[in-house]
């Protein structure tokens, strides 16, 4: 707790000096000098005597159950007076560091026994746990000559989790029957599934093989065998935690971008009747085993929010080692990482043993420096030499994925914003085919 001089007093002391350089001219302003003087420390003194008796208000903090990268969320200081006349203060909450905070300092008048609201806002720059401090008061005298500073209130912990604005989104639109305005094709197909569904008529376009014979021959009538998806699939997520994803892509890291997409395609893949587990490597290990039901999505959320990357480099014949032992059934694996031109040559011998049992599906993030690099005009020879690396770079990249994709493993190669919604088709697209 600390003491100071508020602004007034401050004002009162320079009209004070200015009033004692008058009289060291003047000698008849001495008097009335040295009175006001008096007057000025007994104000003072009166006001200390006041402002020490003061009863602090007390301070309530409001925070939301969890907070989101990136986006922002209100936050609410209630204060509550025990003091029989009215408080002038000044608030801070001391948010953590990685925060961006709006609309503090704020200052107020709190009526005597009342109560207020401060709401501001802040945007989390990070995920993790994080801690917000106490609330500091400045309290300002009846007089208003007088400031007193305290923290008071307690410390509070809160989680920051991926954004799952997406996850929300497309859970709406889900909820609508309107998924595909999200980019998503959710479709049925008849036919051609692998788990049965129903007998119909049959229906112009319908396969011979989906017919079904003895129906047929029961009811006189062609009669078809209608599938869908089977439900009840293992969908692995393998998230490259190595110093390649520290990339950053506007404010987000290359590895928030994944983590946001990799959640989405988990809750997709969990309304569709398939169990989820993640996993992650390069520097981070952390398994979480193939679940599904109602509350799957919190435990994958509680077990990801605070991931971050390391400086270690991408291993990904360790990962494969890693996850063949603890992964026994066939499973779409899904490995979230951002491949270099060099990985080429060693990625699919690296990725055997996991090819043999698995369906897998290679997720690369390009930077959108790169095609930006592409669109610029060409205005002297720098840019010239410029366009040509990136072109090359490029090339080497493209045959990168070819040689991938040719060892049997399928790959996308995508921007970040793209991520999420190519993400989600593909794994449609496998489940669909019948692979798993």
């Amino acid at each position: 707790m600390s003491l100071t001089p508020a602004p007034r007093l401050l004002q009162v002391l320079l009209a004070w000096l200015l009033l004692g350089a008058a009289a060291s001219a003047w000698r008849p302003l001495v008097g009335p000098w040295a009175g006001a003087g008096g007057a000025v420390l007994l104000f003072v003194l009166v006001d200390l005597i006041l402002l020490r008796r003061s009863p602090w208000p007390t301070v309530k903090r409001v925070l939301p159950g969890a907070l989101s990268l990136g986006e922002w969320q209100e936050v609410v200081l209630e204060l509550s007076s025990a003091s029989p006349r009215s408080q002038a203060l000044e608030a801070f909450d001391h948010a953590p560091d990685p925060f961006t905070v709006e609309g503090l300092p704020r200052a107020l008048v709190l009526p005597a026994g009342g109560r207020a609201r401060l709401p501001y806002r802040v945007q989390p720059q990070e995920r993790g746990n994080f801690r917000f401090g106490g609330c500091a008061l400045r309290l300002t005298g009846p007089l208003g000559l007088l400031q007193r500073s305290k923290v008071v209130g307690e410390p509070q912990d809160l989680r920051v989790y991926p954004n799952f604005r997406q996850v929300a989104r497309y859970a709406l639109l889900a909820l609508d029957h309107r998924a595909g305005a999200f980019g998503v094709h959710l479709q049925r197909r008849r036919g051609e599934g692998l788990e049965f569904f129903q007998l119909r008529e049959y229906r112009d376009g319908d396969s011979l093989r989906q017919v079904d014979w003895k129906a047929v021959s029961r009811r006189g009538r062609l009669i078809s065998r209608e599938y869908r998806e089977e439900k009840d699939q293992q969908v692995i997520l393998m998230l490259d935690c190595g110093r390649r994803m520290h990339t950053r892509d506007g404010a987000l890291t290359f590895f928030d971008r994944v983590l946001d997409s990799a959640l989405l395609l988990a809750y997709v893949a969990l309304r569709q009747g398939d169990a989820v587990g993640f996993m992650t490597w390069s520097g981070q290990d952390r398994w979480i085993p193939p679940r599904k039901g109602r509350g799957a999505m919190t435990t994958l959320l509680n077990g990801l929010y605070d991931l971050q990357t390391t400086p270690a480099p991408s291993d990904f014949a360790e990962a494969a080692h890693r996850l063949a032992t603890r992964q026994k059934r066939r499973a779409l694996v899904v490995l979230l990482t951002n491949l270099r031109d060099d990985d080429a040559g060693d990625l699919p011998v690296a990725l055997a043993p996991l090819r043999r049992r698995h369906v897998v599906l290679l997720a690369s993030l390009r930077e959108p420096a790169l095609d930006e690099a592409l669109a610029r005009p060409i205005a002297g020879l720098d840019d010239a030499l410029h366009f040509a690396a990136v072109q090359q770079y490029l090339g080497q990249r493209e045959r990168a994925h070819a040689l991938v994709r040719r060892g049997g493993i399928r790959a996308l190669d995508v921007e970040p914003a793209e991520l999420p919604v190519s993400l989600v088709n593909r794994y449609l697209d496998i489940k669909r085919s019948g692979l798993l």
